[in-house]
C-alpha cells in the first residue's frame, strides 16, 4: 500500500511537471494558429520558425551570451573556488556567505543594481552589457559546484606534484583539474541553464539587445505565435539529449573503470607465501 502511493504521488508529480511540455509539444505540429482547434497534422510552423529574422537573431543572441557566459564564468569561478579553499577557515567562510549571496537575492535587485552599474559608468547597454550581466550572475554557481569537489580531494596531492618537481600550471593542469572535473562541468552545465532562460537580468541589462525570453514577453502583449511552440520543442530535445549523453557517458565511464578493477584483481597472482597465515595462540 506504501509502494503504491509512493508511485502514484511521483507519477502525479511527473505529470504536473511534463504534462503542459507534451501539450506544447503535441500542438507544435497543428495545422490550425488557434489552439482550440486541432487542424491536423502540419510542420509549417517548424517551416515559418526557420524564415523569421527576429527569432532567429534572438536565438543567436540567446546562445552566443549563454555559451561565452558559461566559458567565462566557469573559468572565472574554477579559479575562485581554488583561491577561496585555499584560504584559512574564517577568511574561506567570509567569501564563501559573499558568494553565496548573489544566489540569494531576487533577480530583480542584481538586474536593477547592474542596470545602475552601467548607467553610472556611462557604458551603452546591449549585447556586451548583458554578456557582463549573465557572467556576473553565473560564476557564483560554477564556485558552489567546484568548492565540494575541492574539499572531498586529498589535499596532499597537489603538494606531492610540487615536491616532484612538477610547476605549478603543471600541477594545476594534470593533477588538480582532472581531480575536480565532475565539479567544473556541473557548473558549466548550470551557468548555461540559468543564463539560457534568465529573462529579468536581461530585460534591465539590455536595451537595443533582445534575447529569447524578452522576445517571447514583447509577443505575449499580443499573441504568441505557434512558431514559439516549435521552437520550445526544438531547444527541450536538444537539452534533452545532451543531458541524455552526458548520462550515458558518465556511465559508461564508471563500467569500463569498475570492469578494469575486476580484470586487474582477476588477473594478478599472489605467492604463496605473501598469504596471510593463522596466528598461533599462545
Amino acid at each position: 500500500m506504501v509502494k503504491t502511493l509512493k508511485r502514484l504521488y511521483l507519477g502525479l508529480v511527473l505529470l504536473f511537471l511534463y504534462a503542459p511540455i507534451v501539450v506544447l509539444m503535441v500542438y507544435s505540429f497543428n495545422a490550425s494558429e488557434t489552439r482550440a482547434v486541432w487542424g491536423g497534422f502540419s510542420l509549417k510552423w517548424y517551416q515559418a520558425l526557420f524564415m523569421d529574422s527576429d527569432i532567429l537573431e534572438a536565438l543567436y543572441v540567446t546562445v552566443s551570451v549563454a555559451a561565452l557566459a558559461t566559458l567565462a564564468s566557469t573559468v572565472m569561478g574554477t579559479v575562485a573556488a581554488i583561491g577561496i579553499h585555499s584560504m584559512k577557515s574564517w577568511t574561506r567562510s567570509l567569501y564563501m556567505n559573499i558568494t553565496n549571496l548573489p544566489m540569494l537575492m531576487p533577480d530583480i535587485v542584481t538586474g536593477i543594481s547592474l542596470m545602475i552599474l552601467f548607467i553610472f559608468v556611462k557604458l551603452p547597454r546591449g549585447y556586451g552589457t548583458m554578456l557582463l550581466a549573465h557572467i556576473t550572475f553565473d560564476i557564483p554557481y560554477v564556485i558552489f559546484s567546484v568548492l565540494p569537489r575541492l574539499r572531498r580531494m586529498n589535499p596532499n596531492t597537489y603538494e606531492a606534484a610540487l615536491d616532484l618537481g612538477a610547476k605549478p600550471f603543471t600541477a594545476l593542469r594534470k593533477v588538480l583539474l582532472p581531480e575536480i572535473m565532475p565539479g567544473v562541468i556541473t557548473g558549466a552545465l548550470l551557468a548555461f541553464t540559468m543564463s539560457l532562460d534568465d529573462f529579468v537580468i536581461s530585460y534591465f541589462t539590455s536595451v537595443r539587445t533582445s534575447n529569447l525570453s524578452m522576445l517571447i514577453y514583447s509577443m505575449t502583449r499580443r499573441k504568441v505565435p505557434p512558431t514559439i511552440n516549435a521552437l520550445s520543442t526544438l531547444m527541450f530535445v536538444v537539452v534533452l539529449s545532451l543531458l541524455l549523453f552526458i548520462n550515458l557517458r558518465g556511465t559508461s565511464r564508471k563500467k569500463k573503470s569498475l570492469h578494469s578493477l575486476r580484470s586487474g584483481f582477476q588477473g594478478r597472482e599472489y605467492p604463496a607465501d605473501t598469504m596471510i597465515k593463522e596466528v598461533p595462540r599462545s
